[in-house]
């Protein structure tokens, strides 16, 4: 059997025909819908049709894609791994747009809502019909959430949600909103129709990451919500941190994405630009480079299988995703940087996709967990001492 560049350790043969009909199936998406504009859209600072693009991921299945039921697919974690890491590959706004989407709006219904909630929000949002947000993140408040300053407070049997929540992808597209506050019985959650009065979401401007994507501020300004807004199923924190443990996963695996991309750039620049009298990669050192990047690019792919078998078997730890955050965000930016050595001074160009994933992939090292946050968890994990306080 012949060494095949693209898949030196034979990975593919780890997945099923169905396994590789939606990987093979998002990637040709991607490559027709995405890959020809996101330079552009990047350059410009938006997402231009970004509902249009939600139906056709709708379409796809891609949206609360391992959901089971409520018009979702009921594809397995590995699938949704796989689907996670050919949209990063395109971009990770992309990939941002169906993970806030699905692991987190829509897993926090499924899993933490009430019937009715569930028969309400989740077949428009598997369609990509309606947009949704999660809003846990505060202006003062990222990595400690106990201290949210949000707050819901009862009258009669309304609920009156005041506060912000900041660094919300979808938010100023979102059809409804969770929305995680302080109550006098703790943390809960809560679906929030984002025309309810009272509830703004501002875009947020001027970012130098993750350009090709809908940030924004949420802004409850004393927004009423009827007794049925609260999702029954959770109190405390535990509600909000399932649900990023969820979307963690597909970092996992969509950080490779990003980092197969400028590699692969690399790699082809390395065959066809010439110094010297001969292509670069016909040099020692650029050929340790891209040995190395395979090296580390290809370890973090099958850390993402592991993981989305024990995912798929009901295994997975939190710490254990922890671990696969942590190493392939950073793996993947450091092969991100040495790709833009390959490629010199076009390694700074939208021509080529390298120093676009580089600067997305500094937002994805530190949201949804920094990474001080996940070596304290591998920390605690390992020595049995809590070292966050």
């Amino acid at each position: 059997m012949s060494f095949v560049p693209t898949d030196p350790l034979g990975l593919d043969e780890l997945l099923s025909p169905e396994d590789l009909a939606i990987r093979d199936t998002v990637r040709t998406w991607a490559a027709d819908r995405i890959l020809p504009h996101i330079a552009d859209w990047y350059e410009r600072g938006e997402l231009p049709g970004i509902r249009e693009i939600a139906r056709e991921l709708g379409a796809l299945g891609a949206l609360g894609m391992s959901l089971q039921g409520y018009g979702c697919a009921g594809a397995t974690a590995v699938q949704y791994g796989l689907a996670c890491l050919e949209l990063e590959a395109a971009d990770s706004g992309i990939r941002s747009l169906v993970s806030v989407q699905g692991s987190l709006a829509m897993y926090a219904i499924w899993k933490y809502g009430s019937e009715e909630q569930k028969q309400r929000w989740l077949p428009g949002m598997a369609a990509g019909e309606l947009i949704g947000c999660f809003g846990l993140t505060e202006p003062d408040i990222g990595s400690d959430p106990a201290a949210m300053r949000t707050y819901a407070k009862r009258d009669g049997s309304d609920w009156v949600l005041t506060g912000r929540k900041m660094w919300i992808t979808n938010g100023s597209v979102a059809s409804v909103a969770v929305v995680w506050a302080q109550t006098d019985e703790g943390i809960r959650g809560f679906a929030v129709p984002t025309d309810s009065a009272g509830f703004s979401a501002p875009e947020i401007k001027h970012k130098w990451s993750l350009r090709a994507s809908v940030t924004s501020e949420l802004v409850m300004d004393d927004v009423r919500l009827p007794a049925d807004a609260v999702l029954p199923g959770v109190t405390g924190l535990k509600g909000p941190l399932g649900c990023l443990s969820h979307a963690r996963y597909g970092i996992v695996w969509g950080a490779m994405g990003a980092a197969r991309a400028s590699f692969e750039s690399a790699l082809d620049y390395a065959k066809t630009r010439e110094q010297f009298g001969k292509p670069i990669g016909g040099f020692q050192l650029t050929q340790a480079k891209l040995a190395d990047m395979a090296l580390e690019l290809h370890k973090g792919i099958l850390l993402a299988h592991h993981l989305g078998r024990r995912m798929d078997a009901g295994t997975l730890r939190p710490e254990q995703i922890s671990f696969g955050k942590l190493n392939n965000v950073r793996e993947a930016i450091e092969i991100c940087r040495t790709a833009r050595t390959i490629l010199g001074a076009n390694g700074i160009s939208l021509e080529y996709p390298v120093m676009r994933h580089a600067t997305n992939l500094e937002s994805v090292l530190t949201y949804e967990g920094t990474v001080e946050m996940h070596q304290l968890v591998l920390g605690k994990a390992l020595t049995g001492l809590d070292a966050f306080r």
